[in-house]
Formats: C-alpha cells, structure tokens, sequence
C-alpha cells in the first residue's frame, strides 16, 4: 500500500499544513518502528505500523484548529473519524481504526456521552498491540510544536486534564513499549 499517494489524494497541495502532518506522521511512524525494533518479542506487523501511523492523522484537514494550518468547519476532536471515514473508502479498515482510537489514549462510550463530546456514541479504544502503540508514539508529538518531543513523564503529564485513567494506561503502555 502506498500511503504516500493516499496522502498526496487529500492533499494535493504543497503547503504548511501537509508539511505539518508529513512531519508529525513521520515522527509518530518513527517512534514506532523504533519500537517495533526494540520488541520483536510483540511480533508486531511493521508495515502496518509505519503505514498506520502515517496515516492516523488524514482527517485533520476538515477541522478547524487554525493554530496548526486547519480550517475545516467541524471540531477537531472528529479528525480521527473522518480519517477512519476516508480510509475505508480506501479499503484500509484496519488502518481507519487506528484513526479513530488514537485520540487521547482512545475515548469510551462513557467518555463521549459524560463530556458530551460531537462523535457517535461508541467506544474507540485502541485494541490491538498496533493500535496501542500508534497511539502511545503519538502522544510524543504535537503538531502544535512539532520541534519538541516528551519524555515519557511530561506526555503522562499532558494527558492529567482527561482524567487519570488514560495516564495509568499511557503508563502501562511505557512499561511494555520502552
């Protein structure tokens, strides 16, 4: 599969906002096969990974988080399922379901439905050692600096204000991954 030319579908322009999610991408993917090398004892699927995660973020371009180049009209929190949308129309439903669960440490139906959140009322958890990790390397990066990389305490740390759940995940997922 090439995710390049996916890419290159829903941006066909050379601007800073397909700078932005090449350069993020790449570093999530990175993170990962550095990972997936580190663990072979995971038998996780590189290829899958480094696809995965190039393409967890093709949704953003339909939200509206100007900061980072994004002037679509829904709220960015939908990047994941518009992604998960436009990849299984590509035939990659593994790949759309890393879109969709990699938000924060994946979001529960619970979750969306307390803190009434603009996404179906289902739960988008990241269920395969995949999954886990695309969202785990991404958690490192921010497009909003994509200069700056987390240790492992400062992105735990970042995730404080959605509730301490997703931080002991996060941190057993450190525990397995690093």
């Amino acid at each position: 599969m090439d995710y390049q030319a996916i890419i290159d579908k829903y941006y066909p322009e050379d601007d800073d906002l397909k700078r932005l999610l090449l350069l993020h991408s790449r570093q999530v993917a990175d993170k990962c096969l550095a990972l997936c090398e580190k663990h072979p004892e995971l038998a996780l699927d590189n290829t899958f990974v480094e696809e995965a995660a190039m393409l967890h973020d093709i949704g953003i371009r339909w939200c509206h988080a100007p900061s980072i180049f994004c002037v679509g009209d829904q709220h960015y929190i939908r990047h994941g399922l518009i992604g998960g949308e436009l990849l299984r129309q590509e035939g990659l439903p593994r790949h759309a379901q890393v879109c969709e669960r990699h938000t924060g440490t994946g979001l529960t139906k619970e979750q969306i439905v307390s803190q009434q959140l603009p996404l179906p009322a289902e739960n988008y958890t990241p269920v395969t050692l995949e999954e886990q990790l695309i969202c785990y390397a991404d958690k490192f990066f921010s497009k909003s600096k994509p200069e700056r990389v987390l240790t492992v305490e400062q992105a735990a740390q970042s995730l404080e204000k959605f509730g301490q759940d997703g931080v002991e995940k996060f941190l057993q997922w450190a525990e397995m991954f690093e």
